[in-house]
């Protein structure tokens, strides 16, 4: 009897472990944390005024732009790693400005690239396949 109530924890615990689902989070959204994309964005505000660097950083080498939960850039050495930014020249954005400026922005230009695509996509699909179409069929 003591076997099968061991062997049916130990099953309930792994089945638990199983059903845990991962989140994803994309940038644009409000849980989202890690390195911005700064191509065709205003200047943005800043926590600290000066990068922040943990060890040597190669030449060369432009800074990044990150958005990390509270209390991460105070105590960047202990988290560079979770970001791989640890040899980087690291800005970090005001959490405000990512969500009333670059999330909002950041959305809507991925929408207006997905709605182009969209209709290239569809004008792409229809071309040459058309009935009638005999081209590459032998005819001249």
């Amino acid at each position: 009897m003591k076997r099968f109530i061991i062997a049916l924890s130990f099953m309930l615990f792994n089945a638990h472990a199983y059903a845990d689902v991962g989140v994803s989070v994309s940038i644009g959204e409000p849980g989202f944390y890690g390195r911005l994309d700064m191509n065709n964005f205003p200047q943005p505000q800043l926590i600290y005024s000066q990068p922040m660097t943990i060890g040597p950083v190669p030449m060369g080498r432009p800074p990044i732009y990150l958005r990390v939960p509270p209390g991460y850039a105070k105590n960047w050495r202990r988290h560079c790693h979770e970001y791989n930014a640890c040899r980087e020249h690291v800005y970090f954005v005001r959490d405000s400005w990512y969500r009333y400026q670059y999330a909002p922005r950041y959305r809507r230009d991925e929408d207006r690239f997905d709605r182009r695509d969209e209709g290239r996509d569809h004008r792409d699909g229809d071309r040459g396949r058309g009935e009638g179409d005999h081209r590459g069929f032998g005819r001249d």
